[in-house]
């Protein structure tokens, strides 16, 4: 086969399916160094892509504002653009429209994808254990074969690094306490129970985005830790992942900074309450530990992304879970 001269790699989901998502960016890379490749991603999602060596455009689709008239822009722009090959990441008709509209003599997706009949090669989808890494990787095999994955990655500007470096001076801890999905997402007062175990000589940052500033303040509040330092709402997310990877240890929830870690190889332990590893989503960085209840709970896992509130109405999932489990390690 001709080595392809241009790829679109579509992912239009979540902040942290397109961090997993870089670890194609890396495999295309290395099989096809001299490819020109684009990304696509939802609007919102691009600065973590910025300056990324292997990329020479990103796409954005802004899904909020004139989301279809958008949508028939970007299906437009892919067409005119004459890709070698476009590989969609993403599941759902709108991504698919796109990959099928396009005139690349190679579309690859997922067969769940409702427009999969107009794909010229296709990849099955289960959460049956397998790492999302894996799954995108069936995606794109019959472009590179039997060649190894590479792990997702993000790259920090030097600017970034400075940011950074300005903010640190000695040994440093790092915890991300809010998620999306509220079900996703350890109460509180247990990390206010981990705070106040971790070294006190060691600086501890709270991580997250403008909104998780509130409950960042309410968890320093609580705490008797006397180095407690609030940047949600501070730092950029490469800037975040920068900060994670000099961490002597990052603690986050089943989320996106858990994803800037594995992209950074920052150590990590992931903490899971509502959902379960088994569905693809795991920590990557070589040191990682899963931290879930050991309670037996025939209610668990609830959903693939999480709820509102325990729909049981008592979060045992969450609240079961063993501070002194992570704090052996600190």
């Amino acid at each position: 086969m001709t080595p392809p001269q241009s790829i679109l790699v579509i992912q239009t989901s979540f902040l942290g399916d397109v961090i997993l998502a870089t670890s194609v960016l890396e495999t295309l890379h290395a099989q096809f160094p001299d490819a020109q490749v684009d990304m696509l991603v939802r609007k919102g999602n691009e600065s973590l892509l910025a300056g990324h060596p292997f990329l020479r455009e990103t796409l954005v689709w802004n899904k909020k504002d004139k989301k279809y008239g958008d949508l028939l822009r970007l299906m437009n722009r892919i067409r005119s653009s004459t890709y070698d090959v476009v590989i969609n990441l993403h599941r759902f008709a709108s991504s698919g429209a796109m990959a099928a509209y396009s005139d690349a003599p190679m579309k690859l997706g997922f067969r769940k994808n409702p427009m999969s009949v107009l794909f010229t090669h296709v990849a099955d989808h289960s959460f049956n254990g397998m790492h999302e890494i894996e799954r995108n990787a069936g995606v794109i095999r019959p472009l590179i074969g039997e060649a190894p994955i590479s792990a997702p990655r993000l790259y920090p500007s030097a600017d970034d690094q400075k940011v950074v470096a300005a903010l640190t001076g000695g040994p440093y801890r790092c915890i991300a306490p809010t998620s999306v999905w509220h079900t996703k997402q350890w109460p509180a007062e247990k990390w206010v129970e981990l705070i106040k175990g971790l070294p006190r000589s060691e600086q501890v940052y709270l991580l997250g985005a403008l909104g998780d500033k509130p409950q960042c303040e309410a968890i320093k509040a609580a705490c008797s830790h006397p180095l407690v330092s609030i940047l949600a709402g501070e730092l950029s997310l490469l800037q975040s992942a920068q900060l994670m990877r000099g961490a002597q240890m990052n603690y986050v929830n089943d989320s996106a900074p858990m994803h800037l870690a594995s992209a950074m190889n920052a150590p990590v332990h992931a903490i899971y309450c509502s959902t379960v590893p088994e569905f693809g989503f795991g920590p990557l960085s070589d040191n990682r530990k899963v931290i879930q209840t050991a309670k037996q709970l025939d209610c668990r896992p609830c959903g693939l992304h999480g709820h509102a509130a325990c729909p049981k109405g008592h979060f045992e999932c969450a609240l079961s879970i063993d501070v002194n489990e992570i704090l052996q390690d600190a």
